[in-house]
């Protein structure tokens, strides 16, 4: 089951009308907002709010005219208004600087993670007192993040500690007190909301959105009984979702720690029996490696499997890092052989390489062409330990190993070196940019089966892996 999908059609359905009956005895929306109409023409004069600058004389008429066609239907009993027409405020926040110590705390886009707020962590500010009051938050307040990969995110505030204020980056609406926030808030989670969000959205590299574009979104109005019928509706209906999604996360969890389960076994030796017909593995490197280091065939110094050794992935075929030919010369570059950088990497099979090199490259550049059957490692950045088989021959940049294995079967040599992902990450380091040498992965020490049980091994890992995978596509179906 697709919860996330599930969860996106209950609140299309909400917000036209369909998750709840209408009841013929609710006081019509549009008797709401006439009230919400009268109510802010009688605080424009008061002076305790501004009128919108592109609203008219007076805001007794809806922002839309006459031609207005709307998106989608709904009930005769709601109304197509925007967000403009149900604030009270559409207020930036303030652009102080965080503290540890200070009189108010101070809310930024990075607190808000999953719909949820951490206010222990929340740092501290100083503001004017005399300017403080607009930027107060008080329940029932919507926060939107205005900038960045966040944009258009919301949190509806349900509590926070007294004199709590927000960042720059954010926008706070207020509605009249015949909006239910709860309802709102769902409207800005549902596909309707985003695509407006994605239409108006402006700005290529750090896209945004601003006070004026929300307050033009436009948004139906059910009667305020039918907005707390439907709040509590997808209140129940979506937290039988979370809990099946609850149930999803835990098998996938499950999945996971049994392919990392397999993997443990089958580097032990203990996923499949033993041969004593077979090859000692030790015997086998000597015979095709000579300079293979031998470390141990003894199953007694370190409890080794018999017929296995220990020895390092130097010996067991030829490594060989990547290399990018410069990109000042157009020549190098064009048809002729791909060329993978380690976005390309799957955790499986290559079966396609978008970029390639030319002969010249290969010729007058350090990179190197990498036979079929080559495993490849990615040794930089955030795909580092990320693995690949190569389906052709290619070359790769610098930021990938590639080793052409001679002296064992390459699917073991994967499913090895996706065990050792982790110590991998761990050898790389911290930092802005991570990164394990071609040495590095050389060093590093493997328990070598016979050739024989290597295949065994990879065979029984496949079969038991499609079963698992079989089981986490359905839960992702």
């Amino acid at each position: 089951m697709d919860t996330k999908a599930l969860r996106q059609k209950i609140l299309d359905l909400a917000i036209r009308g369909k998750l709840v009956p209408q009841d013929p005895n609710d006081e019509p929306a549009s008797v709401l907002l006439e009230r919400i109409r009268t109510e802010k023409e009688r605080l424009i004069a008061e002076g305790k709010i501004k009128r919108p600058k592109k609203a008219k004389a007076s805001s007794s008429e809806s922002h839309y005219r006459n031609d207005f066609q709307p998106p989608f239907p709904i009930p005769d009993s709601w109304e197509w208004v925007t967000i403009g027409d149900i604030s009270s405020s559409i207020l930036y926040g303030v652009s102080e600087s965080a503290k540890d110590n200070g009189q108010y705390k101070l809310l930024r886009i990075t607190d808000i993670q999953n719909n949820q707020v951490n206010w222990r962590t929340v740092p501290s500010t100083d503001f004017p007192p005399g300017k403080v009051v607009p930027y107060i938050l008080h329940k029932g307040d919507i926060l939107f993040a205005r900038t960045g990969a966040t944009v258009g995110k919301s949190y509806l505030v349900n509590q926070c500690p007294p004199n709590t204020i927000y960042a720059s980056y954010l926008i706070r609406i207020q509605t009249f007190q015949n909006i239910e926030p709860a309802y709102l808030k769902f409207f800005f989670e549902s596909g309707f909301y985003w695509q407006q969000i994605s239409e108006g959205s402006v700005g290529i590299g750090q896209p945004n959105v601003n006070g004026t574009s929300l307050s033009l979104l436009k948004i139906p109005i059910p009667p305020k009984s039918e907005q707390m019928r439907i709040v509590g509706a997808i209140q129940n209906v979506l937290s039988t979702v979370d809990s099946i999604e609850a149930g999803k996360q835990s098998t996938l969890t499950s999945v996971n720690q049994a392919k990392s389960k397999i993997l443990e076994l089958a580097m032990q030796g203990k996923l499949v029996p033993q041969d004593p017909s077979d090859e000692p593995a030790a015997d086998m490197l000597r015979r095709v490696n000579p300079k293979a280091r031998i470390i141990t065939d003894n199953p007694h110094s370190r409890n080794i499997p018999t017929g296995w050794c220990i020895t390092d992935l130097k010996s067991v075929g030829n490594w060989q890092s990547g290399a990018t030919p410069s990109k000042l010369n157009p020549d190098y570059y064009g048809k002729g052989y791909p060329w993978l950088n380690t976005g390309d990497l799957n955790d499986g099979e290559i079966i396609s390489i978008p970029k390639e090199v030319t002969e010249l490259a290969l010729k007058e550049t350090s990179v190197k062409l990498n036979p079929t059957g080559s495993v490849l490692v990615a040794m930089y950045g955030a795909t580092i330990g990320k693995l690949g088989i190569l389906t052709f021959p290619a070359t790769t940049n610098q930021a990938c190993c590639a080793c052409s294995v001679c002296h064992i079967f390459n699917k073991f040599l994967f499913y090895f070196l996706r065990r050792q992902r982790q110590h991998f990450i761990t050898l790389g380091g911290g930092g802005a940019q991570p990164n394990i040498s071609k040495e590095k992965i050389e060093h590093t020490i493997i328990f070598l089966p016979s050739l024989n049980e290597q295949k065994r091994i990879v065979a029984k890992i496949e079969e038991l892996y499609s079963i698992l995978d079989e089981i986490e596509a359905s839960l992702q179906s």
